[in-house]
């Protein structure tokens, strides 16, 4: 595999979420932006349609013979609620569009540059339009102009227009600085947020990275503060670790402990066989005991020999090289032959019942794997039962229950049953074994489509259930 650089949890989401931010941040800005803009043209020739107005009303309202120049000083303050930095310039003209004066509204920026100091008529196109706010080019310049009507007695006298740079209408320097700042403000107090709240993440993830590698050395004494963590996914996860760690510490310690009984329970019938065909070598023994030394050898090599298979049987499982052939079967049948063989194999005297429904079940399985189930539980059942038990087989459309009226198994042992080579205290010492036929009996169980489950244990029995899944 390629080697690859690894970037911290840290750097990794801080550097995207500010990406993300800045994206966010400058699409929100543009369009701020924009929109402060179009608003400030509008409310600007909105003000100026109202200076025109007001223009003409007092035009009409003063004396017409008047030089229209004495207006400017009037409407001198009108044009500082603009707010630019070239104030408009006001034109007056007749009926035909000819300019009578052209003089700028502000004398405090008479110094300024006039832009439409050699404009003498205004074109007839600009006076027939119904328009009162038109978009003009004068002399390579984009121009605003607003018009409103002079009316003297109903009749109307000339015009006055209002007109503007585009450029000047649309100088929004100022008003970009506040959006600005704060969109600025925005992006860093995010990015504040964003590093501290994900370094505070960071760091019970960062003692459960440490905590695994401590567990991949060997090291299973592992502590985590899960009092401190108030996520509640931060703490569950923080709380399934230390589970898990305590757990491991469980079976590891469970482990050297199935590992000795495992080595002790195959050198005991070695020792034995070693010892009994020894004795008949050396003619310690001889006719009927002799006989029977030989009789003994042959049931412990029989158990080591059942011994090795149910460690063959069960890595053959756990590798997958195990063959299952699925037939219809009548389970109701299978159930009655195999309990009767298993009952007569065994030649004790002791009670079993089978109960099986009145319509026949049928399960697309393989008979041979499942007898193989049965018959262990069956063993582990007969094995646990005292003086006056019983067990019971029930057979269901979805499950089979196997259940014995045993001394039970402790609670303590309960979550290790279905662990390799696990095999309880008292079980020990009654029967001599591998410990894998629970685990060799769930695995084939989930190999015909099924689950194999303890359903309860007490001290008034076991029950063991094969639950199919479909």
């Amino acid at each position: 595999m390629k080697n690859k650089n690894r970037t911290t949890l840290l750097r990794y989401w801080t550097t995207r979420y500010l990406v993300t931010l800045f994206i966010g941040l400058l699409i929100l800005g543009v369009f701020s932006l924009w929109w402060i803009r179009h608003t400030t043209l509008e409310n600007r020739l909105t003000l100026m349609e109202y200076v025109a107005a007001e223009t003409a009303d007092r035009i009409a309202s003063s004396d017409r013979n008047k030089d229209y120049n004495l207006f400017n000083k009037k409407l001198d303050d009108r044009a500082k609620v603009l707010q630019m930095d070239r104030p408009p310039e006001f034109f007056i003209t007749d009926m035909d569009g000819n300019v009578l004066n052209s003089k700028p509204l502000h004398k405090g920026l008479m110094q300024k540059v006039h832009q439409f100091h050699n404009l003498q008529k205004i074109s007839s196109d600009v006076l027939e339009n119904e328009k009162t706010v038109q978009k003009l080019q004068l002399n390579e310049t984009r121009v605003y102009a607003v018009k409103k009507p002079i009316v003297y007695d109903d009749n109307q006298a000339g015009w006055v227009f209002v007109m503007q740079n585009a450029s000047e209408l649309t100088d929004v320097e100022q008003e970009y600085r506040l959006p600005i700042i704060l969109l600025l403000g925005l992006g860093l107090l995010g990015w504040i947020i964003i590093y501290l709240l994900t370094k505070k993440i960071l760091k019970p993830i960062h003692n459960v990275a440490f905590a695994a590698s401590q567990i991949r050395d060997g090291n299973y004494d592992i502590h985590l503060n899960t009092d401190d963590a108030k996520e509640k996914e931060i703490h569950e996860l923080l709380l399934s670790f230390e589970e898990m760690t305590t757990r491991l510490t469980q079976l590891e310690a469970l482990r050297a402990e199935l590992l000795a009984g495992v080595t002790h329970d195959l050198k005991t019938p070695v020792t034995s066989i070693s010892g009994l065909v020894q004795a008949v070598k050396d003619g310690i023994v001889s006719g009927n005991e002799r006989d029977e030394f030989l009789e003994i050898t042959l049931k412990e090599i029989h158990r080591l020999q059942r011994m090795i298979e149910d460690l063959l049987d069960y890595n053959s499982l756990s590798a997958g090289a195990f063959s299952i052939r699925t037939e219809e079967t009548n389970m109701n049948e299978l159930l009655r032959e195999m309990v009767h063989h298993w009952k007569i194999t065994l030649n004790e005297d002791f009670d079993i019942k089978l109960v099986v429904p009145e319509t026949i079940v049928y399960r697309e399985t393989d008979p041979l794997r499942l007898q193989q189930i049965l018959i262990n539980l069956l063993n582990n059942a007969y094995q646990a039962l005292g003086k006056d038990g019983s067990i019971s087989v029930s057979l269901s459309k979805k499950s089979i229950e196997v259940q014995d009226t045993g001394a039970g198994i402790r609670e303590e042992e309960q979550p290790y049953i279905f662990e390799r080579f696990f095999r309880g205290e008292k079980k020990k010492l009654k029967v001599r074994g591998l410990g894998l036929g629970l685990p060799f009996s769930r695995m084939l169980a989930k190999a015909l489509g099924a689950d194999l489950i303890m359903k309860s244990s007490s001290s008034r029995g076991t029950t063991f259930s094969i639950v199919w899944k479909k």
